[in-house]
C-alpha cells in the first residue's frame, strides 16, 4: 500500500524468529561508540555465537580499517544465512509501533515505516518533502555504499522526525490493543523496547490522513511563517548518511 502524495509506503518487515534471544539480537546503531573499540568487544563477548544484528552490520569504527573488506563479506554471508535458515522471518505487511524506555525517558514512541526515496534530496537548499537537517558529507557515502552494494537485505539506522505538536499521528495508535511483535530488555543498560503491528486499513488510512494534514502547504506556511517554500514533512533526525547511501544505490 503506497500513499504517494506523502511518500509513505506500508512495508513488509523481517524480524527475528521467536526462538531468537532478542536481548542478544538488538544492538546500538552502527554509528555509535566510534572511538571506543572496547565497547564493541564487550558486545561481541556478550553475544557469543547467538544470532545478532551485530553480525549483519558494520560498526563504523571499522570503516576504512584493514578488517573492513572481510567484515563486509561476512555480513553478506550472514544475511543470506539468516534468511535461508529462518532466523529472520517475514511478517505481515504493516507499520511497527514502537515504545522505547530508557534511563532518560519513560516512553519514546515511534513508528517504523517505508519512505519514498524519490521524495528525498540531501543537497543544500533542497525543497523536497524529506530533507536533511545537517550537512551531508559526500566523502562519507562511498564507504557505506561498499557495505550495501552486495547486501541481500537492508538494515538502516534512520530516525525521521515529524513536527506534530497535536500528537495526531503516532500517539492515537496506542489507544487500541494491537498484535505484539516483540518485547525485550536491551543490552548494556540501554533500557527496554517493544513493538506492535499496525496492519488494519482503518489505522493505516488515519495515519496517512494525519500526515497529509501536516503536509498541507497552507498549514506549513502558517506554522513556520514562510512563503514559497516546499513543504518539509519528514526531517532527518539521525542516520542521514545512511539514507543518502540508500538514495545513491537507488
Amino acid at each position: 500500500m503506497f500513499y504517494d502524495d506523502i511518500g509513505l509506503k506500508v512495508p513488509t518487515v523481517l524480524l527475528p524468529s521467536r526462538e531468537t534471544d532478542l536481548r542478544k539480537w538488538a544492538v546500538v546503531a552502527c554509528d555509535q561508540y566510534t572511538s571506543e573499540p572496547a565497547y564493541w568487544e564487550r558486545v561481541k563477548r556478550f553475544i557469543g555465537a547467538a544470532p545478532s544484528a551485530l553480525n549483519i552490520m558494520l560498526p563504523e569504527i571499522y570503516l576504512d580499517s584493514p578488517r573492513e573488506g572481510g567484515m563486509i563479506a561476512g555480513i553478506n554471508r550472514n544475511m543470506r544465512k539468516y534468511a535461508e535458515e529462518g532466523v529472520l522471518e517475514e511478517r505481515r505487511p504493516g507499520f511497527v509501533l514502537i515504545d522505547r524506555k530508557t534511563v532518560h525517558a519513560r516512553s519514546r514512541k515511534g513508528l517504523l515505516v517505508a519512505l519514498d526515496l524519490e521524495r528525498y534530496d540531501y543537497s543544500k537548499g533542497s525543497q523536497t518533502l524529506i530533507r536533511a537537517t545537517e550537512g551531508t558529507i559526500l566523502e562519507r557515502i562511498p564507504p557505506r555504499v561498499r557495505i550495501r552494494k552486495d547486501a541481500p537485505l537492508e538494515m538502516p539506522h534512520i530516525m525521521v522526525l515529524i513536527d506534530d505538536p497535536g500528537k495526531t499521528v503516532i500517539e492515537p495508535l496506542f489507544r487500541k490493543r494491537r498484535p505484539k511483535l516483540y518485547e525485550t530488555g536491551l543490552m548494556m543498560g540501554s533500557g527496554r523496547v517493544k513493538g506492535s503491528l499496525v496492519e488494519d486499513r482503518g489505522s493505516l488510512d488515519r495515519i496517512a490522513a494525519a500526515l497529509s494534514k501536516l503536509a498541507r502547504p497552507g498549514t506549513f506556511s502558517r506554522k513556520y511563517r514562510v512563503k514559497g517554500k516546499g513543504v518539509l514533512l519528514y526531517a532527518m533526525g539521525d542516520g542521514n548518511h545512511s539514507l543518502a547511501t540508500a538514495k545513491t544505490l537507488w
